[in-house]
């Protein structure tokens, strides 16, 4: 773990990569040695955000049409040469926080599915290639469920358990692993303005973890270092949830 370029010559795919954990990822990567191409949208600024930064390049493109990612793949390898690490986390949000029993949840699945079945279907060969390949998904944040959404939090979950162990039997007979990261409370732009709106949301995040704070995108993004790593090389079909603990 104490190497510090243990992923030199690795080539890193980024999804939702301007802000938040995505850019938290992309750096990290970059800094341990990945080359990283950061894909994020139109308005998201990532071209101009890493323009002057070492090993990140960003790159516009649509995140939310599962028929978009096969050429996305093909321009990433364009820019890139190939794709070691592919690292999903899609802009899907609900227009106000999600609440057990809610309708929208079953969309957002359906959707964050579609689009992470597609991508990893066209980075795939890739991803063959590769002495070391990686496929980690990233879960919803917390600060998306209210706070009687905790079911539901915890079936986001499931979903991307259940997908991701899927990944993991179909891909690893390549050597490819298949991994994710639930994330909990963690203040990104997006879990910003859910808080700014809902204090009281922010306060039970808060209380729920044994931690008692909330998490930075930095703590998902040193999880996603382990898992792009030779360190998670036995690692696969699984996942790691980081929210500072259960309280209680």
């Amino acid at each position: 773990m104490g190497d510090a370029l243990r992923l030199y010559g690795l080539n890193a795919l980024i999804t939702n990569g301007a802000s938040g954990i995505g850019e938290a990822t992309a750096r990290t990567l970059a800094k341990h040695g990945a080359t990283v191409l950061a894909i994020d949208t139109a308005n998201s600024g990532v071209e101009q955000h890493f323009r002057s930064v070492r090993g990140i390049e960003g790159h516009v493109s649509s995140l939310t049409d599962a028929a978009r990612m096969s050429g996305l793949v093909e321009e990433a390898v364009d820019k890139l040469g190939g794709v070691d690490i592919l690292v999903n986390d899609f802009p899907l949000a609900p227009d106000a926080p999600l609440v057990d029993g809610d309708a929208r949840l079953d969309k957002l699945l359906e959707a964050r599915a579609e689009l992470v079945r597609s991508i990893c279907r066209a980075a795939l060969p890739h991803l063959k290639k590769s002495p070391a390949g990686r496929i980690i998904n990233i879960g919803f944040l917390r600060s998306l469920f209210a706070a009687d959404g905790s079911d539901a939090y915890a079936r986001s979950e499931q979903d991307l358990a259940d997908l991701t162990r899927d990944l993991g039997a179909e891909t690893g007979e390549f050597g490819i692993t298949a991994t994710y990261i639930q994330p909990g409370a963690i203040m990104t732009p997006v879990s910003r303005e859910v808080f700014r709106k809902n204090k009281s949301l922010r306060d039970f995040c808060i209380a729920q973890s044994a931690a008692r704070r909330l998490g930075e995108p930095v703590d998902i993004a040193k999880v996603a270092l382990f898992l792009a790593s030779d360190d998670s090389a036995f690692v696969s079909g699984t996942g790691v949830r980081v929210d500072g603990g259960p309280n209680g």
